[in-house]
C-alpha cells in the first residue's frame, strides 16, 4: 500500500496591490496563494468593496498592505472579519519620502499623500527590505517553511540585483535630467535612477489644474529645458498632450503597478518596461 504524500498547507494571503502580490509570491512560492484586492487599471484609493474582496479577506491568514493613506477602504473592509487576519504594513519597512508634507486628515480628500508618498515599491531597491519583512511574516505563520521562504527570497534578489544593475546602466547617461510627472507617483523611481521631478501636472491631488497653473508649468518647463512628461494610464491624456505640445516636450507612458500595462506582467518586467521606455524618451 502506498503512503499518501505529505503536502505542506498553502497559506492564503490578501495583498492590497498587484505589486505586493508579486513580492509575496516571490518569497512564498508554491507555499502561498495570494490575491490582489485591487485592479491596477483602476484607482486603488477609492475601492468599492465587492463580495470577492470580502471572501479573500475572510480566507486570508495575512493581509499585506501599502500603508499610510493608500488604502482608506481597508479598515472598513476588515471591521467585519472574524477572526481578523494578521496585517503587514510594508510602509514600515522602507525610508519614506514626502513625510514633510503637512499632515492632513486622510479622509478629507482622495489620495493626498498626507503621511508620506506611498509609491515606495517604484524604487526596485526597496524590494529588498520589503521581501525581508514578508519573509518574516510568512515564517511566523508557517515556521516549518522558513528555509523555503529564505531560499525563494535569495533567488528573487539575485534576479532583482541583475535587473537593477542593467536599469541603472541604461539610465546613467541621463543622471540629473529633469522631468515633469502627471501625478506624484514617481519620486522613489526618480531618486533611484538619478532623475529630478521638476513638477507635477496636478495642482492638488484629484483636482484638475487651473489655467494659471498650466501656464506656470509650461513656462517652467520651457525655462528649465524639460523635454519629457511622465504620464500613466489614469492620467488625463488630452491635458498631458496639450501641455507637452505647448512646452515642446515628449510624453512617455509608464506603468505605476504590475498589470497596469500589458508589458508589466510582474514586478521585474514592470521596471524593464518602464526603464526602457524612459531611456528612449530622454534620448536626444
Amino acid at each position: 500500500m502506498l503512503l499518501p504524500l505529505l503536502v505542506a498547507a498553502t497559506l492564503s494571503v490578501a495583498a492590497t496591490t498587484t505589486d505586493l502580490r508579486d513580492l509575496v509570491t516571490a518569497v512564498g512560492g508554491e507555499r502561498v496563494r495570494v490575491t490582489s484586492l485591487t485592479d491596477p487599471r483602476h484607482d486603488p484609493h477609492a475601492l468599492e468593496i465587492l463580495p470577492r474582496q470580502l471572501v479573500a479577506l475572510r480566507e486570508a491568514a495575512l493581509v499585506v498592505r501599502v500603508g499610510l493613506d493608500h488604502e482608506p477602504w481597508l479598515p472598513r473592509a476588515l471591521a467585519g472579519i472574524t477572526p481578523r487576519p494578521r496585517e503587514l504594513d510594508l510602509s514600515r519597512a522602507v525610508v519614506l519620502l514626502g513625510t514633510e508634507t503637512p499632515r492632513l486628515r486622510a479622509e478629507r480628500a482622495a489620495h493626498v499623500h498626507a503621511f508620506g508618498n506611498t509609491h515606495y515599491w517604484l524604487d526596485p531597491a526597496n524590494a529588498r527590505p520589503i521581501t525581508a519583512r514578508i519573509e518574516e511574516a510568512l515564517s511566523a505563520l508557517a515556521p516549518a517553511e522558513r528555509a523555503v521562504f529564505a531560499e525563494n527570497r535569495v533567488r528573487f534578489l539575485a534576479r532583482l540585483d541583475a535587473g537593477l544593475a542593467r536599469w541603472e546602466l541604461l539610465l546613467k547617461p541621463f543622471t540629473g535630467m529633469r522631468v515633469v510627472t502627471a501625478h506624484d507617483t514617481w519620486p522613489y523611481f526618480a531618486r533611484r535612477f538619478g532623475l529630478t521631478v521638476a513638477a507635477t501636472l496636478e495642482e492638488r491631488p484629484g483636482v484638475p489644474p487651473s489655467a494659471a497653473y498650466v501656464a506656470q508649468i509650461v513656462a517652467r518647463m520651457r525655462a528649465a529645458g524639460v523635454r519629457v512628461i511622465v504620464s500613466e494610464p489614469a492620467a488625463p491624456a488630452a491635458l498631458v498632450r496639450r501641455i507637452a505640445d505647448q512646452a515642446g516636450a515628449r510624453v512617455v507612458m509608464l506603468a505605476p503597478s504590475v498589470g497596469a500595462d500589458s508589458e508589466a506582467t510582474d514586478y521585474l518586467t514592470l521596471f524593464e518596461s518602464n526603464v526602457t521606455r524612459l531611456a528612449a524618451a530622454l534620448a536626444p
